[in-house]
């Protein structure tokens, strides 16, 4: 019988990170989403994973930059209002589906499993990071402008990381 873990929003974070007009780093993040695992046992290995996030929820730090990502050009948060992935197994890598502007891609990430614990109110915990590499244009997010010096403004690859605190269900 498997086991529901639900996410612990208040311990969780997803960021990305994306090449700004090839000179520096963009970060960002989004502050609404859900996960949810289901597990055999206490290794993960077999487990399902599911997780959506709210497209409108995007943050980053610039409110100009947060409504152009939500618009048509990005993530067209109107017309797709969530992001979701989903996967079949979880150990030092995930391999999962994601959907991103009503496309749907298989994704690799690299994951760290970083243990389980019992917090000061009995509730069981376990941890997880991971990290990896998506191209935005598989995604349909194409909108670019070229710069006078060669390049672009915005790179093709995003990085996208996440710590995650997931609670065990009774």
């Amino acid at each position: 019988m498997a086991t529901k873990w639900n996410l612990d929003p208040t311990h969780s974070e997803i960021t990305f990170k994306v090449k700004h007009m090839m000179i520096s780093n963009v970060k960002g993040s989004f502050r609404t989403f859900t996960a949810e695992i289901e597990a055999e046992d206490d290794t993960f290995a077999n487990a399902k994973t599911t997780a959506t996030i709210q497209t409108d929820s995007v943050f980053t730090n610039n409110t100009d930059r947060d409504n152009h990502l939500k618009s048509a050009e990005f993530f067209n948060a109107e017309q797709h209002p969530t992001i979701t992935f989903d996967s079949q197994a979880l150990n030092d890598q995930v391999v999962g589906n994601l959907t991103i502007n009503g496309i749907t891609k298989p994704v690799t990430l690299d994951v760290d499993f970083g243990g389980i614990n019992v917090d000061p109110w009995g509730n069981t915990k376990a941890g997880f990071s991971f990290e990896g590499k998506i191209s935005r244009k598989d995604f349909g997010l194409n909108w670019n402008a070229a710069l006078e010096a060669g390049g672009v403004m915005v790179s093709d690859d995003v990085k996208v990381a996440g710590e995650l605190q997931f609670v065990k269900q009774a």
